[in-house]
């Protein structure tokens, strides 16, 4: 690839699209937040978490100059994400940031629900157009057990806010476990449409260590989730996505305007069509979920910001050619909620 001149602008015309060494476009940023949760989920997080300090965090200001930079090398989306993004202050005025940047196709959030009856019709205004809801259980002492002091009821207010708020779609997200909610895939796809939303089921993920949870004893393969669902309702061929798109290989649900999908990095991963890359809270550029390469963004950010953009083009030809996953082998210590999920 030829460099860029650092300082040369990208407008929303420019035919610039950052291509690593694969010859995949990435369009696509997912931006955590920060590393806090509201939740403890079993798989995602330890009962007692280290929260990075303030000052490791990258400012909202900083934030805006990072999903800045990727418009401006030919990202279209950017979802925010955490940890739970709707704990960080300020979360709404940052929406309407970056929702300013010209360039940017959508804006679109993943929240695990719990304060969307407060900021759902914010988030709207301020121009975010889609919202993913993580829900993994329809049932009280199930969902509490799982988050480890969750509310049921503050998700459902969540889900109906968000409803109301007029999203343009909105889709729940649900990790299936072996023994603990795979009982309840078809309740949950129900629920779904119902509602008249999509859904999708995802593979758990050896991402940091977690006492008492052996994911190997938990594993379960999109395969088997798949025919629950095929089995109850019936599926039909569906549009996946587009190019911004994420992971999900989504099938329609018979008979219903809802979609179901599913994101299988354990068996059956996307790696080939990756278009996506993480900035975490403190600001590393992860170029793969499942590895370590990364960027020191805030570095940069704090004492070099005119090479920003020549950093981020740069690092794409050090993106991974794809993950390697073992439930039995934890080699990626860091937890989800420090990943950005």
């Amino acid at each position: 690839m030829t460099p860029m001149n650092p300082t040369e602008e990208f407008g929303h015309d420019s035919d610039y699209v950052l291509t690593d060494s694969f010859d995949r476009q990435v369009r696509y940023l997912r931006l955590s937040v920060t590393d806090r949760c509201n939740l403890r989920c079993t798989y995602c997080m330890a009962e007692n978490m280290t929260f990075l300090p303030k000052s490791k965090v990258l400012s909202l200001e900083e934030m805006t100059l990072v999903g800045k930079a990727f418009v401006e090398l030919g990202v279209e989306k950017i979802r925010l994400t955490g940890g739970e993004p709707l704990v960080r202050n300020g979360i709404v005025e940052l929406a309407q940031q970056l929702g300013k940047l010209d360039g940017l196709r959508e804006l679109v959030m993943t929240s695990n629900g719990v304060l969307l009856d407060k900021f759902a019709q914010p988030l709207r205004d301020a121009g975010m157009s889609r919202i993913n809801i993580s829900i993994d259980s329809l049932k009280e002492d199930r969902f509490k057990a799982l988050t480890r002091f969750g509310n049921l009821g503050d998700v459902m207010r969540g889900i109906d806010a968000a409803c109301n708020a007029g999203f343009d779609k909105i889709k729940l997200n649900a990790v299936v476990l072996k023994g603990t909610n795979d009982d309840e895939v078809v309740d949950l796809v129900q629920f779904a449409v119902d509602k008249g939303l999509d859904i999708s089921f995802i593979e758990e993920m050896p991402l940091g260590e977690i006492d008492g949870h052996i994911r190997s004893e938990t594993a379960i393969e999109s395969r088997s989730i798949r025919e629950q669902i095929e089995d109850r309702f019936g599926l039909e061929a569906s549009d996946n996505h587009d190019r911004a798109g994420g992971p999900s290989k989504y099938m329609r649900i018979a008979n219903s305007s809802s979609r179901v999908g599913f994101i299988s990095p354990m068996s059956d991963n996307f790696c080939a069509s990756c278009n996506r890359v993480r900035v975490t809270a403190e600001g590393l550029l992860l170029l793969c979920l499942g590895n370590e390469h990364s960027l020191d963004l805030r570095e940069i950010i704090r004492n070099q910001p005119a090479s920003l953009k020549q950093a981020i083009v740069d690092s794409m030809q050090r993106k991974p050619e794809r993950h390697y996953f073992d439930p039995k082998d934890i080699t990626i210590t860091r937890h989800m909620s420090a990943t950005g999920g």
